[in-house]
């Protein structure tokens, strides 16, 4: 139970930190407290002790976790060897380390307009014009994926970014890949206009036009907000219930083993 629980929380943190790790990152923590301190070499420097803290902890907790197995191993159902304090006090940890996420989230700052600017900087939204060729113009994705990559072939060699590729460069390669893929019902020249072609490459666009259930627009993540915290009350009326129903039972018990007793 606590192993999955500490994985996810250190692959996120270790994820964040890639990024974090920029000069001009687009997540960042709020600076001071027991979030950030300055580096006692590099004055500019701010070190998420938050983030090195937490994940320090849930990497303990995999470790600790292990010896649990470890223990366990070749013995005989019921000996006490799996039944350790060591097993209470690692499951009392994670609730900890949970509290500890549930700070770093709270203290992540997030720059919209630098995250985006990271996403144009390479060619993560290559694919939806594939997408789009296919989706509205019923050209094959095969073909519109090839449309795609000799796009990003030609940006990389002459440092062409979506925000500023030719379009006189789309219009010539889509021509030239139609004329070799010899698909007769294809529109012969580009059928985007520049301004679609701009939007196709928009990440923001892709994000929106993503309308699937469990999807990123931002009406669906909210959906599943709700739905999460729906589950997280009734989880919790479950264990409340269980709680008082295990607290009844032992007091039950105390008092017919002390009827007994006299």
């Amino acid at each position: 139970m606590v192993t999955p629980i500490a994985i996810r929380v250190g692959n996120f943190i270790e994820d964040l930190m890639t990024q974090y790790a920029q000069p001009h990152p687009w997540i960042l923590l709020q600076e001071g407290g027991k979030n950030t301190y300055v580096s006692s070499a590099m004055p500019q420097k701010r070190n998420p002790s938050i983030l090195n803290n937490t994940r320090m902890d849930a990497s303990t907790i995999v470790g600790d976790a292990q010896g649990a197995i470890i223990r366990t191993h070749n013995t005989t159902p019921g000996l006490i060897d799996s039944r350790s304090p060591l097993t209470v006090e690692m499951v009392r940890d994670t609730a900890k380390l949970l509290d500890q996420f549930d700070e770093v989230l709270q203290a992540l700052q997030i720059d919209p307009v630098r995250a985006e600017q990271e996403l144009n900087l390479d060619w993560t939204a290559s694919q939806e014009l594939a997408d789009t060729l296919m989706r509205d113009y019923d050209i094959p994705f095969r073909v519109g994926h090839h449309v795609a990559s000799d796009m990003v072939t030609v940006a990389r060699a002459n440092d062409y970014h979506p925000t500023d590729f030719p379009y006189a460069e789309i219009q010539r390669i889509y021509a030239e890949d139609i004329a070799h893929a010899d698909i007769s019902e294809a529109p012969r020249t580009f059928p985007l206009s520049e301004s679609q072609f701009r939007e196709v490459l928009n990440p923001r666009r892709i994000v929106e036009r993503r309308a699937t259930k469990g999807g990123p627009q931002p009406a669906e993540v909210d959906r599943m907000i709700r739905e999460s915290k729906a589950q997280v009350a009734k989880q919790e009326q479950t264990t409340a219930k269980r709680t008082e129903q295990i607290k009844s039972s032992l007091e039950r018990l105390e008092r017919d083993f002390q009827a007994y007793l006299k």
